[in-house]
């Protein structure tokens, strides 16, 4: 497996669950997700834990997106009726990353086959214009709820993640932007 580095990428994990926000239940999906971030070299600025309710992770989402590069949820990707993840993160971001997404219901489908159920985003808050100096990216995934599924994505991002954040950071083959 590719190790996956991310070293000065500042990072926010966010738990989206009616149960963990009210109390009822135990948040192991996060804490894992945040572990994970944190092997990676990841500096974790943010946890927070929401529940399932539109405004409230686009409100979340939003203000971390200000202080991140690097936002990664968990929860509420199912088709359940209280499943509101990815429309909320739809709102907050400029431009989706469906490959990323297609790519990561692919590769743990084979293993888990539940996970084309799952209708997780990713996409990248920040300004609809062009990139100009002083512009600020974050890159949003949503992950499925549970430990197994976190793991799984993880295993899947380390050969993406890196070198997408550089894009988000501004480093591409055409130079270096200072964002």
């Amino acid at each position: 497996m590719t190790e996956l580095t991310l070293t000065g990428i500042r990072a926010a994990v966010v738990t989206i669950s009616d149960g963990v926000a009210s109390g009822a239940r135990e948040d192991r999906s996060g804490p894992a997700l945040a572990a994970l971030a944190q092997a990676s070299g990841a500096e974790l600025r943010f946890r927070r834990v929401v529940a399932d309710e539109s405004p409230a992770i686009e409100a979340c989402l939003r203000d971390l997106a200000a202080e991140c590069d690097l936002i990664l949820t968990t929860g509420g990707t199912g088709l359940g009726p209280r499943d509101h993840t990815p429309e909320a993160t739809a709102k907050v971001c400029a431009r989706r990353a469906q490959g990323l997404e297609e790519y990561l219901r692919q590769a743990t489908s084979a293993e888990e086959p539940r996970a084309w159920l799952s209708r997780g985003m990713a996409g990248i808050a920040g300004p609809l214009a062009s990139a100009a100096a002083g512009d600020h990216y974050c890159l949003i995934i949503n992950f499925p709820g549970s430990p197994r599924a976190v793991e799984q994505y993880w295993r899947a991002l380390a050969r993406l993640l890196p070198h997408a954040m550089r894009l988000i950071l501004g480093h591409t083959e055409h130079g270096t932007l200072k964002l």
